[in-house]
């Protein structure tokens, strides 16, 4: 959630050589579905830090407003759709954020999700940090994009030196490769950037075909993420399925792929970690990027007052399993 305007403006071209993913053997440690996720998860009350219009609530008033609701199948969290607010509001829109009460290292999640936050002003992300301490303890942003646009990112963030090889085999695009959140690379804090190069990974085009599959790796030696679409003929049946247990071994090329290095020390800059998935609404990415969307006027003006078009600002989540090395 370090992403800023400026990760637009510069796309390096992918590369298909050098370092590549290793394979690696896993079983299942958890499977939120529905109702499992309000036990394995906190709902996050703090300020999102960021200069947005959010607010997030705790999961009795989430519950009771509506703003999360789940089955024996499916799991949905939303922003308030409803309230008009005034510029002399102190509080933002409602909003959801939740944290994983476990902390992982190394580990695989598959994450099968039906619809994404989409419209202007969005921000929604899912991603990996200790918000205790924040990108001291190193942090993972699996997915994230802002406005409903495409393309989506993923990024590392460290609080240390660490800049990822340029030559890794990866199907996104890079966009920067110094990760250190001090770096100012085009104007912003961006860390070593990955753009989707899959209209249907975010956005509305994501949400009409039905969804899809994130699938994120954290080893010892690198990060990686993969993306399938819905219709996707080639997504793994251990994905699809959601099986016990599963390898690496067989996949395709990852959409994102950071491997450590002798300029980044992973042992140094990544430390246990929550999983998060939230919706902030403007903030230093959406909010600089509004008019750039096509959004009309100003970003917090918008959020205050158009709360029905927030009626797609929602999270359906099929289930997030998450596996350990076996």
């Amino acid at each position: 959630m370090h992403a800023t305007s400026s990760i637009l403006l510069s796309v390096l071209p992918c590369i298909l050589l050098g370092s590549t993913a290793k394979a690696g053997n896993y079983s299942l440690k958890q499977d939120n579905v529905g109702s499992a996720f309000l036990d394995n998860f906190e709902w996050e009350t703090i300020d999102d830090g960021d200069g947005g219009r959010t607010e997030y609530v705790e999961q009795s008033e989430a519950l009771s407003s509506n703003l999360t609701y789940a089955n024996n199948n499916t799991f949905i969290m939303r922003v308030d759709d409803t309230t008009q607010l005034t510029n002399s509001s102190e509080e933002g829109r409602k909003s959801i954020r939740i944290k994983s009460k476990d902390q992982y290292t190394t580990h695989l999640m598959i994450a099968d999700i039906n619809h994404l936050p989409v419209g202007c002003a969005t921000w929604p992300a899912l991603w990996e940090v200790d918000d205790d301490v924040g990108v001291q303890n190193g942090e993972f942003d699996i997915m994230e994009g802002v406005n409903g646009q495409t393309p989506g990112y993923t990024t590392l963030h460290t609080n240390s030196t660490c800049t990822v090889p340029s030559n890794r085999t990866q199907l996104g695009n890079a966009t920067f490769n110094d990760c250190q959140s001090t770096a100012v690379q085009e104007g912003g804090d961006n860390g070593c950037a990955v753009a989707s190069i899959y209209a249907s990974s975010f956005g509305p085009v994501f949400n009409s075909n039905g969804g899809g599959w994130y699938v994120a790796e954290r080893t010892e030696e690198d990060f990686s993420v993969w993306f399938w679409a819905r219709n996707d003929s080639t997504v793994p049946d251990e994905v699809k399925n959601g099986d016990d247990s599963l390898s690496t071994a067989n996949w395709s090329t990852p959409l994102a792929y950071f491997p450590a290095s002798s300029s980044c020390n992973f042992d140094t800059n990544f430390k246990s970690l929550n999983i998060i998935f939230d919706i902030a609404l403007c903030g230093s990415w959406a909010g600089n990027q509004f008019s750039e969307s096509g959004c009309p006027g100003n970003c917090i003006d918008y959020v205050n007052s158009n709360a029905s078009a927030f009626s797609d600002a929602y999270w359906d989540i099929a289930s997030l399993k998450i596996y350990l090395p076996s």
